[in-house]
């Protein structure tokens, strides 16, 4: 393949990557919008549809992308498939930011859609922007009450961990139980959003760094300034390094408690 040809390859792959996250955000957000700013609220009673909005979303950006770029998506994914599944090393700052600038228009078009209605809720309940974090919860992540950040680390790691660990599964082309590759999105999908049914009132679910820090820092230069960036309590490092550490985890865990023994393996066909 000619230089020009692999420029154009991985120009596809960083404008896939990013249209992922802005359609996962777009979706994401709004809905997020639906649940916060509304009394009453559709889904304050209906939190399962919060969550299998935010699934469809992640759905339907594997169907768009996914033949481009293999929908990462997800800072975190993109490390644990570089660490164990050989993703190129020299696309991973790529892909990552990408992911972040997606994200990041993703806010923005919520913003557009939300914004006289985040200027009314701020309004109603005498709520600002940069003093009270007023409506942030629509664009980024943060801990619920008795949630420590220590705690709320920890958390990511685990939940990210599951995310990845199930990503493997549903891909790995050993796994004789995997979904075809038309469904795959769709379980990824129903992942995403059953790890929001199980936990996420913890901390929002962000399971991926550009899914919290991309709206972040969209918020930081809207209006919210220090209650983005770094947040109360210090918080934003937090839906970053969990995420990523618990890509690592699950995505080994996968490698090394489950890959090994599936059957395809063991009776010798090559990986």
């Amino acid at each position: 393949m000619t230089q020009k040809k692999k420029n154009r390859v991985q120009i596809g792959e960083m404008i896939s990557e990013c249209m992922a996250t802005f359609i996962i955000l777009a979706i994401g957000d709004s809905v997020a919008a639906m649940y916060t700013l509304y009394d009453p609220s559709p889904y304050q009673h209906a939190y399962w549809g919060v969550c299998i909005t935010w699934g469809l979303a992640v759905t339907l950006a594997i169907y768009v992308t996914g033949a481009v770029s293999g929908t990462h998506a997800n800072p975190a994914v993109t490390l644990a498939l570089t660490l164990f599944r050989g993703f190129p090393r020299n696309k991973v700052l790529p892909y990552m930011g990408a992911q972040v600038a997606g994200a990041f228009i993703g806010a923005a078009l919520a913003y557009l859609l939300f914004s006289p209605v985040i200027d009314h809720y701020n309004e109603l309940h005498h709520l600002s922007r940069n003093l009270d974090g007023g409506a942030a919860g629509v664009f980024f992540t943060h801990p619920s009450e008795g949630i420590t950040a220590l705690h709320a680390f920890c958390d990511e790691i685990v939940l990210t961990g599951i995310l990845v660990l199930g990503i493997f599964g549903i891909t790995e082309q050993f796994n004789t139980l995997a979904p075809e590759a038309n469904t795959g999105a769709l379980i990824i999908g129903l992942l995403v959003a059953a790890i929001g049914a199980s936990a996420g009132y913890l901390e929002a679910w962000p399971i991926n760094p550009a899914r919290d820090f991309g709206p972040r820092l969209f918020c930081f230069l809207n209006g919210w300034g220090s209650q983005a960036l770094p947040g109360p309590g210090n918080y934003w490092w937090v839906p970053i390094a969990g995420p990523l550490l618990g890509g690592v985890a699950g995505g080994g865990l996968y490698q090394l408690a489950i890959r090994p023994f599936l059957p395809a393996r063991r009776a010798g066909v090559p990986s």
